[in-house]
């Protein structure tokens, strides 16, 4: 699929995981703004790498390419001054002026994870610095010109949170440019074996020791099981098998050790966003992504490359092949990219 480097974050065969890839390749050359849906532990931050990874951001010069940030694990009151920066003497402790985090990634792409959780108050500065693309560092006067691809992330229903007015639908259209929804591991069940198998590959490469495998009973109950944790929760219970137990060859009676617990409640499920009635998006991605690519290079590759640079041309982007069909996981139907 994507370039090597970020062709082994993503590991499966389910149709709606693959759709969602070539849709991550497919516009990563654009400007558009990307909204990454799905539960937490899904893997939202390796479709931010692969879409920077697979655009001409990732020459860029200056900056530091790809700047993740965490919104729900920034302090309220520090927030502004964490992604627009301050100027020195802005408050008290203010010794000197720091960069932001969108002034770090000024060229590049900066990944807002948890953007839900952004206070209605950053949220319309925000939407400022989107739509005129310049920041205001705290206690400046000076308004300062950026040019930073957003890719943003949610694990929760972004719909309901608008029609709640806990999120600003104004920012949501602007940030949702383009959709991309990550099914749950439990939707993918045939995935889970072959992300069990790479995880076991990998620890047993880094810790010198021979791979685990299952038996088919275990394989089955992998299966069966939840995972409300996702990829995440995977990778994390498939490293302590390997790690503590002595056997390679790992049975139901030794895997119900580690997959006893069950949360009692199920966690909030994030709704497929084409799936919602009456939704707030009335555009169809289909359409955004066929307008953006019709617009022609001289307007998407705008800023953050040089696109006389040899190394900043020639990006392949793996595509379905036209006319191409796959059947739909659930109903059969047969469905195309972008359906």
């Amino acid at each position: 699929f994507p370039t090597r480097r970020s062709s082994d974050l993503i590991i499966g065969n389910d149709p709606r995981l693959l759709l969602a890839l070539n849709k991550a390749v497919q516009v990563a050359p654009t400007n558009l703004s990307i909204l990454i849906t799905g539960e937490s532990g899904v893997g939202k931050d390796v479709f931010s790498r692969i879409i920077h990874e697979n655009s001409l951001r990732k020459h860029v010069r200056q900056g530091r390419g790809l700047i993740s940030v965490n919104c729900g694990a920034i302090p309220e009151g520090t927030i502004e001054s964490e992604l627009f920066g301050h100027v020195k003497g802005a408050f008290t402790g203010a010794d000197r002026s720091r960069k932001g985090y969108f002034e770090e990634a000024d060229g590049g792409t900066i990944f807002l994870d948890e953007i839900g959780e952004l206070p209605l108050a950053m949220q319309v500065k925000l939407l400022r610095v989107l739509e005129n693309g310049e920041i205001m560092p705290v206690g400046s006067s000076t308004a300062q010109k950026i040019d930073v691809r957003v890719v943003a992330a949610t694990n929760v229903d972004i719909i309901k949170a608008v029609r709640s007015g806990r999120f600003r639908e104004d920012l949501y259209y602007r940030l949702n440019q383009l959709s991309i929804y990550l099914p749950p591991l439990r939707e993918r069940k045939d995935d889970i074996p072959l992300l069990f198998r790479k995880f076991s590959s990998d620890v047993a490469e880094k810790y010198h020791m021979p791979p685990i495998v299952l038996t088919d009973d275990a394989k089955q109950m992998m299966m069966e099981y939840p995972w409300y944790g996702n990829v995440r929760e995977l990778k994390n219970i498939t490293e302590q098998i390997a790690v503590v137990e002595t056997e390679r060859t790992i049975t139901p009676a030794i895997l119900q050790n580690y997959l006893s617990y069950i949360p009692t409640e199920r966690m909030p499920a994030v709704v497929e966003p084409e799936r919602q009635n009456g939704g707030a998006q009335n555009i169809s991605d289909r359409e955004l992504l066929l307008k953006a690519l019709s617009m022609g290079h001289q307007n998407i590759f705008t800023g953050g490359a040089d696109s006389e640079d040899p190394a900043a041309v020639g990006v392949e982007l793996p595509v379905l092949q036209p006319g191409a069909r796959m059947k739909h996981h659930r109903t059969g139907d047969l469905i195309q990219p972008g359906d």
